[in-house]
């Protein structure tokens, strides 16, 4: 298949476009700055192209030939407090490639999309859900949505981020600890995309991916802490602490944590139904996978054996 990706040369992309150039896919990622993406070019059967305009017309001149449409776009955290960015990245992107997909004849889409998509009060979910409702109403198109947790996997935004943070301080105050999640490795939301692409009874559907158990965040962020080697302690907020941090940070360059982030942590991100298992994928835990990317992976822990035995 001729396969165009939106949103692909990020995180994500780097696990999915591998996997469908590996079963023999012919990929074009659009992006918005390509020389950061030459990791990514040099894939069999990749093709990376900056876009400087995605409007409706644009993409479909992009579309062209093109038989399936990945659509991986997909922000956190906004310019702003009203919704607006979200929107712009997940609702109106979408209906310029819904668009674009019908000029060119493009009859086949995959969605990433995310657990809890349209639950709850953050403009994350509200958005994601609404662009879901957009692709179910597309009758023209054969849709799969997927709907994974926190994706993780080496460079992830997830425990990447924590570990700076818990080396910042000997204590992390943690918004939200018992939010519940169930993180996926990115390896398999990106075998789920690949196995998908052209099976007809994906056709219709919204597979969730998830991980294979459920944590709440602090178990998370203890298990980061151990994992890292940090010997740091986390410190439970209450809500009221939690919605003051969220509402400071707001204004903090980069948004660590915002507002509309402790209300995405209001609904469980988690799932009793797996996608992955409905296509023969056995989800990889973090406890397999984290270690090795983390502070005190393979490396360090052979550095860790050799002293030992050095008597160090």
């Amino acid at each position: 298949m001729r396969i165009v990706l939106l949103g692909a040369t990020g995180f994500l992309g780097h696990y999915v476009l591998p996997a469908l150039s590996g079963d023999g896919h012919h990929c074009l990622a659009l992006t918005r700055y390509r020389p950061g993406c030459r990791d990514l070019a040099v894939l069999p059967r990749v093709t990376v192209t900056q876009q400087g305009k995605w409007d409706t017309e644009a993409l479909s001149q992009r579309l062209e030939g093109a038989d399936a449409v990945v659509n991986m776009v997909g922000i956190l955290n906004e310019k702003g407090r009203k919704g607006d960015g979200f929107r712009k990245a997940h609702v109106e992107l979408l209906e310029h490639a819904i668009g674009a997909c019908r000029d060119a004849g493009v009859g086949r889409f995959v969605q990433v999309s995310a657990v809890g998509a349209g639950q709850g009060e953050s403009h994350y979910l509200k958005s994601k859900g609404a662009a879901e409702e957009l692709l179910r109403a597309a009758k023209d198109l054969d849709v799969t949505i997927i709907q994974p947790s926190v994706i993780f996997g080496r460079g992830d935004a997830f425990f990447n981020r924590f570990v700076a943070l818990l080396r910042m301080a000997p204590f992390l105050p943690l918004a939200c600890p018992d939010a519940r999640m169930q993180p996926v490795w990115a390896g398999d939301v990106a075998a789920l995309i690949a196995r998908v692409m052209d099976e007809p009874s994906a056709f219709g559907q919204t597979l969730t991916a998830v991980g294979p158990r459920s944590y709440s965040l602090r178990e998370l962020v203890e298990f980061t802490a151990r994992t890292a080697g940090l010997k740091r302690k986390v410190i439970g907020l209450p809500d009221w602490a939690a919605r003051l941090q969220a509402s400071v940070m707001d204004f903090v360059p980069g948004k660590p944590f915002s507002t509309d982030n402790y209300r995405s942590l209001q609904t469980p991100n988690t799932s009793d139904d797996n996608g992955l298992l409905r296509f023969g994928i056995r989800p990889r835990s973090i406890e397999s996978l984290v270690p090795d990317y983390l502070g005190k992976g393979k490396h360090q822990r052979r550095l860790d054996a050799a002293r030992r035995v050095a008597g160090h």
